[in-house]
């Protein structure tokens, strides 16, 4: 005799794939892999209680693990209900999850000789040329594109990635590991996000550096395909600390098409030849401005984007080239004010215009660009 009853209760094999779903928001990797899963209960009436263990008491997307757990099991035959149980994990799990991540070695892992991660450093001769909205939206559409990516908000003193994204979390602290919060799909670290009332930070270069080593070296990332930084203006601490740091990083020059911009925005780019960067090419912003009638006005002149790369293909003898020019239009600026970069944008959506294809296109060409494995190690031993 067939027990009808039971046949109609959920396969819990069925229930385990189902949690094999569910993502951790933070370290963007199965709850399943990551050890956070204590326990599965299946009761008489179809009910699964699942026990699931958060890396810190007062995670800050608990509520976010607990939808996603409940949209996860909604669909498998057989259930009824869920009832997510969250409770901690001990120090000595921690230990373990900090451990299956990234090791026992704390360093940075963006240093490492066979680390693949495009790394590139956007910079600016001069400030107001619009270096971080073009730092946010070329993350936004590279992840957009299913790439991993990260930025580390650089500009200690002029932060703006969090509010630029929408982020107001903080980030989560596992002891000394710090998980960084996530926006449209990109992993972000600032200053900003540890310092409150929006209050000024008045550093020495030293401080500087440290900042830069600690978000390398405590802020956990994962595997990424791309990490962006936003530098500040100029040619100052944070630039050399920067090409220190990360010798294979390569830089982004943005300048506006004023000649003075561009003047300035050179001096930003030569300083590869001091420090042994590659140059990947320059990014022209509020190149014109688009009039009812369709006509162009080029409010900030022209040919800036273009003298920049001439005269850097010339210092750092090698070809640095114009990869695009980026109209001004206020849905760039309304993007910014919203937490919600234009990129993100739908052809049918507001905002969705030239700006944003140009962006979208430039992520692209950097995106396809190979990473090249010269002088890295394969891992490979002859037998």
């Amino acid at each position: 005799m067939v027990d009808l009853h039971k046949s109609e209760l959920p396969d819990p094999a069925a229930v385990t794939r189902a949690l094999a779903t569910v993502i951790d928001p933070e370290l963007r990797r199965p709850i399943v892999e990551l050890g956070m899963l204590k326990d599965v209960r299946i009761d008489d009436a179809g009910r699964v209680t699942v026990g699931v263990l958060l890396t810190i008491a007062g995670c800050p997307l608990r509520g976010t693990i607990t939808a996603d757990v409940e949209a996860a099991l909604a669909p498998v035959p057989g259930v009824s209900g869920v009832q997510v149980e969250l409770d901690v994990m001990t120090p000595q799990q921690r230990s373990e999850l900090k451990e299956q991540l990234r090791g026992s070695d704390r360093s940075n892992p963006f240093a490492d000789p066979s680390s693949l991660t495009r790394i590139y450093a956007v910079a600016s001769g001069k400030g107001g040329v619009g270096k971080s909205s073009v730092t946010v939206n070329l993350a936004c559409a590279m992840a957009a594109q299913g790439l991993r990516v990260g930025i580390i908000d650089a500009d200690v003193y002029g932060f703006s990635v969090p509010g630029l994204l929408g982020i107001t979390q903080a980030p989560t602290q596992v002891d000394e590991m710090i998980l960084p919060p996530v926006a449209y799909g990109v992993k972000v670290i600032s200053i900003g996000m540890f310092v409150a009332d929006n209050k000024p930070v008045a550093w020495r270069g030293p401080m500087l550096h440290r900042a830069l080593e600690q978000f390398l070296t405590d802020v956990y990332f994962g595997d990424l395909d791309a990490l962006f930084l936003d530098l500040p203006p100029g040619t100052g601490d944070v630039a050399i600390s920067v090409a220190q740091l990360l010798p294979s990083s390569q830089i982004l020059v943005v300048t506006t098409p004023q000649t003075a911009a561009a003047e300035v925005a050179e001096r930003a780019g030569a300083i590869a030849a001091q420090t042994g960067q590659q140059v990947a090419g320059v990014i022209e912003n509020m190149s014109w401005l688009a009039l009812p009638d369709g006509s162009k006005m080029e409010v900030f002149g022209s040919g800036g984007g273009t003298t920049v790369a001439e005269r850097l293909s010339t210092v750092l003898e090698t070809p640095v080239p114009l990869l695009g020019s980026i109209p001004l239009e206020p849905s760039l600026r309304a993007g910014g004010d919203a937490g919600r970069p234009i990129v993100l944008n739908s052809g049918s959506e507001p905002g969705a215009g030239v700006a944003a294809e140009e962006l979208r296109r430039i992520a692209t060409e950097l995106a396809a660009r190979p990473r090249g494995l010269s002088g890295r190690p394969l891992g490979v031993t002859p037998r």
